[in-house]
């Protein structure tokens, strides 16, 4: 598989983001072994962007590990310097399945009740609000009246 071609100023940008990282995947003196592809393919599907640390010494061989790991996964070379590697690839969308029955959950809400008296602070507190409910604006918690069925529909002839 190819590896995924950038223009310099998406390849720049990368490298800003992968300044701050740490290195995610280790290549140890065993070289490019597959648990290391394994892991390398793992840490790009999680994260996307990732660096490497290469532990050899010899530059020819960290260049041909970057170039091969870039094609195995079908990843973008973003950088080498010394012995980091850092590698690119866009994140898998991840798929989610649609619970039809599924309702919103419970929130948190803060009520600030303003005393009548101007010199004093307002009365601070947290409600519960289920997601049946909702907050009216003097901060009461009001129920949800359920949807009236249509008698038509529900007719059987």
């Amino acid at each position: 598989m190819p590896h995924i071609e950038l223009t310099p100023a998406e390849r720049k940008a990368h490298r800003a983001e992968a300044h701050h990282l740490d290195p995610v995947v280790m290549i140890g003196a065993d070289g490019l072994t597959p648990a290391v592809v394994k892991e390398t393919d793992a840490a790009l599907n999680a994260h996307g962007l990732i660096k490497i640390r290469v532990l050899g010494d010899d530059r020819a061989a960290r260049e041909a590990v970057f170039q091969q790991l870039a094609d195995q996964l079908n990843a973008a070379p973003i950088q080498h310097i010394g012995k980091l590697l850092v590698l690119w690839r866009p994140k898998p969308a991840k798929e989610r399945a649609v619970d039809e029955d599924r309702r919103p959950g419970p929130k948190d809400v803060k009520v600030i009740k303003h005393s009548k008296r101007g010199g004093q602070r307002p009365e601070v507190k947290v409600v519960r609000v289920l997601g049946n409910q909702r907050l009216t604006p003097g901060g009461k918690v009001k129920r949800v009246q359920p949807k009236q069925k249509s008698v038509k529909k529900g007719r059987a002839d």
